[in-house]
């Protein structure tokens, strides 16, 4: 897999304005993920709020794609947002949904992994 460095999120929030955010329903409570944040799906898997349509954007994203952005729970966030790292397949497909040019790529190291 290959990565870029995390500063280029700072001004995308592609990912969390182009996927459903799924996680199993106790990660909300784990995690300390306010309610009004969580969306059910199923008795079993539970979504972040504003991710579960055709055109997600996750209601924790403040700012406009590809200029300015942040989470607005971002120590919070539940694992599928941990696992997009910048620059991996899932970050430039994102990118290019919202017209934005491709990151330059660099190897993951085990430190990225779990920095991340």
């Amino acid at each position: 897999m290959k990565i870029a460095t995390l500063e280029p999120c700072l001004n995308c929030g592609a990912c969390c304005a182009s996927y459903r955010v799924s996680f199993y329903w106790a990660e909300a409570d784990a995690n300390g993920i306010a309610d009004s944040m969580v969306e059910a799906l199923t008795p079993v898997y539970s979504c972040l709020r504003g991710t579960n349509h055709s055109s997600p954007h996750c209601q924790a994203l403040v700012g406009e794609v590809g200029k300015a952005v942040k989470c607005s729970m971002y120590e919070q966030r539940p694992s599928p947002c941990r696992e997009v790292l910048a620059g991996d397949d899932k970050c430039q497909k994102a990118r290019a949904r919202h017209g934005l040019p491709a990151l330059p790529t660099k190897t993951v190291t085990d430190s990225d992994k779990l920095a991340a």
